[in-house]
């Protein structure tokens, strides 16, 4: 089969990461069983999801590692004009959601892995299809723990996520990140005797809003990327169940994008000072006043030196010159960070496209990620160390 019949097969999959992927990756496994291709199951805790490895070549060399997320984000509340879990071509688009992020680079890295059997490599060809990327880089980590027990680590990463072919060698880390704000309830009547806790909330949001000016004015800067200095972004506040009654509680759920060289946990830790003193200046009257911030969840960022064997590498295979940094986040820097793996990020396809309505990949995008793939087998054969 090639990429685009194996693209077909893969968008058909509602791999919603709210759902199971454990049908698609019996597609997979049965694929690549055809051609005597073992592979490797790590679960999530109640075995519903699942991450695979696929090794081929010398078992006892280390290889070069392709990375990619068979979970795709939601499609309720947005108008397709075709079915979005039907492959559906128009002219030289594919259309179908997860096509670009990121079912079009994991069906070319499963064509490569078929093709890989029947050549001799002398460095080892691996790929890993994880779950539940797009909530945080959560069922990858399974893997990785996994991968860090085993004296044989790969030798590059290359995560296809969509740059259009082009080599990204860093990208921002996020926190997500949620203040819970206890008052004291009331009648609304009676407001001035108790602590409205969304009140607590406006006035932590507004500490985040100065945090955020200090950090575009004299925070670090990196102008390679597109904000060249850490973020934080407020998303949803949660409070109140009458318009008569003031809320004890309320939330604040806020992420933070930073820059590699920044140190999130040194931001959280004066966050969580100023959140202390807003609920401080209530407790002469109010005992119960407080806001916690607590971790949801997070992932690194990656920042691979532009001089890095792997940057060479991957260039030589894509015939581009230059290097840059993408907006969005990745599980790079988590293979980077806890395997020590030296990874860029490279892959069919422009985000411009992921998590819309009509989502859509080129037939030109899946042809060059097949040639630079081709490429890569070639190199592999005559053995790349």
């Amino acid at each position: 089969m090639d990429s685009i019949e194996i693209l077909e097969k893969l968008v058909g999959f509602p791999t919603v990461s709210k759902d199971s992927n454990l049908e698609l990756i019996e597609y997979v496994e049965q694929l690549l069983g055809t051609q005597g291709i073992k592979t490797a199951r790590v679960y999530n805790q109640d075995r519903t999801k699942t991450n695979l490895l696929i090794k081929v070549g010398p078992p006892e060399l280390p290889g070069v590692l392709l990375s990619g997320h068979s979970d795709v984000v939601p499609v309720e509340d947005q108008n397709w004009s075709v079915p979005p879990f039907e492959l559906t071509s128009t002219q030289d688009r594919l259309y179908g959601r997860g096509t670009t992020d990121m079912k079009g680079f994991v069906a070319c890295a499963l064509a490569t892995i078929m093709k890989a059997r029947d050549r001799s490599l002398r460095t080892p060809l691996w790929l890993a299809i994880s779950y539940d990327e797009e909530v945080g880089c959560i069922g990858v980590r399974r893997l990785l723990d996994m991968m860090a027990g085993s004296t044989i680590k790969p030798l590059f990463c290359i995560v296809g996520e969509p740059t259009m072919l082009k080599v990204a060698n860093g990208h921002k880390g996020k926190v997500f990140l949620r203040a819970n704000c206890h008052g004291r309830g009331g009648h609304s009547a009676l407001a001035p005797k108790a602590l409205n806790a969304l009140h607590l909330a406006c006035d932590f949001i507004d500490r985040l809003r100065v945090k955020q000016q200090e950090l575009a004015n004299s925070g670090k800067q990196d102008d390679s990327y597109e904000i060249p200095y850490t973020t934080i972004h407020t998303a949803k506040i949660e409070g109140g169940v009458a318009l008569n009654i003031v809320p004890a509680t309320s939330s604040v759920d806020f992420e933070m994008r930073h820059l590699p060289e920044d140190n999130p946990s040194l931001i959280l830790e004066e966050l969580q000072e100023n959140a202390d003193k807003i609920a401080e200046s209530h407790r002469e009257h109010f005992s119960e006043a407080c806001i916690a911030i607590e971790q949801i969840s997070s992932y690194p960022g990656l920042a691979t030196p532009k001089q890095a064997p792997v940057v060479d590498f991957v260039k030589s295979l894509t015939g581009t010159n230059d290097t840059f940094k993408v907006a969005f986040g990745t599980e790079g820097g988590l293979f980077q960070d806890r395997l020590g793996v030296p990874t860029v990020v490279c892959g069919p396809g422009s985000m411009e496209q992921g998590h819309k309505a009509d989502e859509f990949i080129t037939r030109e995008q899946i042809s060059r990620c097949d040639q630079m793939l081709a490429k890569l087998l070639d190199r592999l054969e005559v053995g790349i160390i």
